[in-house]
C-alpha cells in the first residue's frame, strides 16, 4: 500500500505531466520485477529463468573495478540483445561530430566569447526524431581514448517509432528545454520535462516520444566516465543535489513482435541493425547501471551568508572524473532561484578568468548578467582564460547600490553550466550552419576606464602622508609607463619607475 507520502508524490508527478512511478536514491543497487516472482533469488543466471526468460547482464566497468565503483545490470528479458540480424553503416549526420582533435578540419578553435541565439527547430515539413535531430556544438576529446565529452544540441518534432538508440560512446546528460520527452528505456520508463534533466548511460537502448510536439535541450556526453555526485567537504552529509532526489524507472515491459530498428552510435558513425522484437521486453532487472531523472528545484543551494562569493563549484549538480586527480572531466552545473546574502560586497559576477571552458545554457526566464540575446534554447562560450564579466553599466549599479542584506535572485530563471578541465573545439554545424551564431562585441568594455589614474592626485597624496615618492601622472597617462613599481626589503621601501626613479 502506497504510503501518505507516496501518494502525494504521485499526485505531485501526474499534475507535472508525469504518470510514472519511480524508485529514488542515487548510486543504489536497484530490484525490480513487473512480474512478481520473475527475479531470480540468491543467484544471477540460474539453469531457468522464471517464465522462460533469458538472464543477460551488461557490464559497464572492467571486471575487476573496486567494488564501490563497479557498475553491472542483470536484465531478464524475453529475448536477448544478440537476436538481431546485424549491421549496416547508415549515412554519417553531417552536423554529429565525435573528433575533437584541432586537426580534425570539421572542427576549429576561438578565444572569443560566443554565444547563440535559440537554436532553431525543425520545419514542419520535415519529420525529425530525437536521433536525426542530433547536432554536436563542442567538444574535447575521443570516445575511444575513453577520456574527454561532446556537448550537442537536440532539435526534434516527431517521435522515435519502433526505432530505439544505443550510444556506445559515452553517457548521455539530457537537459529538456522545450517540451517533456517519454523516454522508454529498457530498464522502464522515465518522464522529463523542462526544469528536470535525465541521464541516460553508455550502451542501454532508448526510444524518445515527443508529447508536447517539437522539442528542443541540450546534452552533454562524457567518455569513459561516469556521472557521480560531487564530494561536499567541509558540507558535511547534506546539500547541493541529494541523493534520494534521483528517481529511477521500475520494470516495465511490451510485448510486441512486430519489426524494430535500433542505430548505434560508435565512435561518431552511425549503424543500423533490425530485429522482429521490442528491444523493451525486460521483465524484470537487478543492479546499479540505471537511467534516472533530477528535478533541479530540488538543489539545495548554498552560499556565503556574509561577504565575498563561494567559487561556482557550489552549483555542482553532477561531475565526472578525469584522468587527472582533483580534476573533472565535465561538472554539470545550475544556477536556480535562490537567495544571495552578502554584505560590502560586489554583488554580480566579478570579472574572472577560469582554467576551465564553460558552455551556458538557459531553460526558462531572464538570467541576469548575461547579454539580451541570452535566451531560453540558446548558449554562450567561454574558453579557458578568456575574461570575462559584467559592462560598465551593470558594474557602475553593482558598486553604488545600497547593500541590504538578502536579495532573491534568478526569480523563475534556470540556467545550467556544461564545464571542463579541458580545451573545447567547435564544430562547423555550430559556427558555420546552425544560423544563431553571435559574438560578443568588445566595445563593451570600453567604458569601464582606469578610474585609478584619474585619481592619482588622490593617491600621490595618500602616499605623501605615508613618505613615500609621487607617480608621475604624466607618464602614467601615455600607457602606465610612469606608475613605479615597489618592493619591501628587510623593512626598507625601495622605488622603480620605467622613466627612473621619483
Amino acid at each position: 500500500m502506497a504510503t501518505a507520502q507516496s501518494a502525494y508524490s504521485q499526485a505531485a508527478r501526474k499534475k507535472a505531466g508525469d504518470p510514472y512511478e519511480y524508485q529514488v536514491g542515487f548510486g543504489n543497487s536497484f530490484a525490480s520485477e513487473a512480474i512478481p516472482g520473475t527475479l531470480p533469488v540468491g543467484q544471477n543466471s540460474p539453469q531457468k529463468v522464471a517464465w522462460g526468460l533469458y538472464a543477460e547482464q551488461v557490464t559497464a566497468t572492467a571486471f575487476v573495478a573496486p567494488r564501490h565503483s563497479n557498475q553491472k545490470l542483470w536484465l531478464y528479458r524475453m529475448r536477448p540483445s544478440v537476436a538481431h540480424q546485424g549491421f549496416t553503416e547508415m549515412p554519417e549526420n553531417p552536423d554529429m561530430c565525435a573528433d575533437f582533435s584541432p586537426s580534425n578540419p570539421k572542427v576549429s578553435v576561438s578565444p572569443t566569447q560566443i554565444a547563440w541565439k535559440p537554436f532553431a527547430l525543425p520545419p514542419d515539413s520535415e519529420k525529425i526524431d530525437f536521433i536525426d535531430g542530433l547536432k554536436t556544438v563542442a567538444g574535447t576529446g575521443q570516445p575511444q581514448a575513453k577520456e574527454g565529452l561532446a556537448i550537442h544540441m537536440y532539435l526534434a518534432n516527431t517521435s522515435m517509432e519502433h526505432r530505439a538508440f544505443c550510444n556506445n560512446d559515452g553517457d548521455f546528460l539530457i537537459v529538456p528545454q522545450q517540451g517533456r520527452l517519454d523516454i522508454r528505456t529498457e530498464l522502464g520508463n522515465l518522464m522529463v520535462r523542462p526544469g528536470e534533466i535525465c541521464v541516460i548511460q553508455r550502451g542501454l537502448r532508448f526510444k524518445v516520444s515527443l508529447p508536447d510536439g517539437p522539442s528542443r535541450g541540450y546534452i552533454q556526453e562524457v567518455y569513459g566516465a561516469h556521472y557521480e555526485l560531487p564530494d561536499l567537504g567541509p558540507l558535511g552529509a547534506n546539500g547541493l543535489a541529494n541523493p534520494r532526489d534521483f528517481e529511477h524507472p521500475i520494470a516495465s515491459f511490451e510485448i510486441d513482435q512486430s519489426g524494430w530498428e535500433i542505430v548505434y552510435k560508435l565512435m561518431g558513425t552511425l549503424w543500423s541493425c533490425s530485429q522482429e522484437h521490442s528491444p523493451f521486453d525486460v521483465v524484470a532487472y537487478h543492479g546499479n547501471y540505471v537511467p534516472y531523472k533530477y528535478d533541479l528545484s530540488r538543489f539545495c543551494n548554498v552560499g556565503s551568508i556574509s561577504f565575498d562569493h563561494i567559487d561556482p563549484s557550489i552549483f555542482c549538480v553532477l561531475t565526472a572524473r578525469s584522468n587527472e586527480p582533483g580534476t573533472p572531466m565535465a561538472d554539470f552545473l545550475v544556477f536556480s532561484p535562490r537567495w544571495d546574502v552578502a554584505s560590502h560586497t560586489f554583488r554580480p559576477p566579478y570579472f574572472h578568468r577560469n582554467a576551465a571552458s564553460e558552455m551556458m545554457g538557459l531553460i526558462m526566464g531572464d538570467y541576469g548578467g548575461r547579454s539580451d540575446d541570452f535566451l531560453p534554447g540558446g548558449m554562450s562560450y567561454e574558453a579557458g582564460f578568456t575574461p570575462h564579466g559584467v559592462d560598465y553599466e551593470v558594474f557602475s549599479a553593482a558598486s553604488e547600490i545600497e547593500q541590504n542584506g538578502a536579495q532573491w535572485i534568478s526569480d523563475g530563471a534556470y540556467a545550467f553550466m556544461f564545464e571542463s578541465c579541458r580545451a573545447f573545439t567547435l564544430t562547423d554545424w555550430a559556427v558555420k550552419r546552425s544560423g544563431t551564431i553571435h559574438y560578443h562585441e568588445p566595445k563593451m568594455w570600453d567604458p569601464l576606464e582606469s578610474e585609478f589614474i584619474e585619481r592619482l592626485d588622490e593617491v600621490n597624496a595618500h602616499l605623501a602622508t605615508l613618505g613615500l615618492p609621487a607617480l608621475d601622472k604624466g607618464n602614467a597617462t601615455k600607457g602606465n609607463q610612469g606608475l613605479a613599481t615597489r618592493k619591501v626589503e628587510g623593512g626598507r621601501v625601495e622605488s622603480n619607475a620605467a622613466n627612473g626613479s621619483h
